[in-house]
């Protein structure tokens, strides 16, 4: 479905999201920032949006895009809302942040039937040959802070993450790759600055025994 803007105008990795996600879904927004993907989402998709945001600054941008958003935490689990509340769970450059990432994915995939994740690739080539050549802690475009005010927690690659999910047995539906002109078809590890995946699980309620039961 084509958005109603010009495409110039929304982020890559928030048009990625916009095409994994279907008309009139239920959506929930993990750190949902001022609210512009899951506007987009709701005006041009006609999708029931819900924001989780902890910046007060942020939420004031959110309610007045006319936005349904709640102060809180992630870190802290999404205990308030039932099994299956929403269609689609969106994690996006927020899992890097977190100390807990997989109790926040196993929760948001026990909330909803999808989860969609994007994330900075930390084995850019560009970031291999800062760490490698300079012996500096690498900067990127979409790892732009330096190690003092980064806001990461974690540094992870687009493999880190496939073996991840394959580990505590998160079906992998869809994987995209951005670079700083287009989608990167190969070499993603080495070649994309972020990644988008579009996960749901073998059990949603308990990944990890899915995993143990499989291997």
């Amino acid at each position: 479905m084509a958005t109603k803007n010009n495409s110039k105008d929304i982020r890559p990795d928030h048009r990625i999201i916009f095409e994994m996600i279907d008309p009139g879904a239920r959506v929930l927004d993990l750190g949902t920032g001022t609210g512009d993907l899951i506007h987009l989402l709701m005006r041009d998709k006609n999708a029931w949006v819900q924001g989780i945001e902890l910046d007060e600054k942020a939420i004031y941008e959110c309610v007045r895009k006319g936005i349904s958003v709640c102060q809180s935490d992630i870190e802290s689990g999404l205990s308030e809302y039932p099994d299956h509340s929403f269609d689609y769970v969106i994690l996006n450059q927020s899992l890097q942040e977190v100390r807990k990432a997989f109790f926040l994915l196993k929760e948001a995939l026990r909330v909803g039937n999808r989860v969609i994740v994007g994330f900075p690739n930390f084995a850019h080539w560009n970031a291999r040959f800062s760490l490698f050549f300079r012996g500096r802690a690498p900067m990127t475009p979409s790892l732009p802070y330096r190690w003092y005010d980064t806001p990461n927690v974690r540094f992870l690659s687009i493999s880190d993450f496939t073996a991840f999910c394959r580990e505590k047995g998160f079906t992998i539906e869809q994987a995209r790759f951005l670079d700083g002109r287009g989608e990167v078809t190969f070499w993603p590890n080495l070649r994309a600055l972020s990644a988008v995946f579009l996960l749901s699980a073998w059990n949603a309620q308990d990944g990890e025994g899915e995993h143990k039961k499989a291997g």
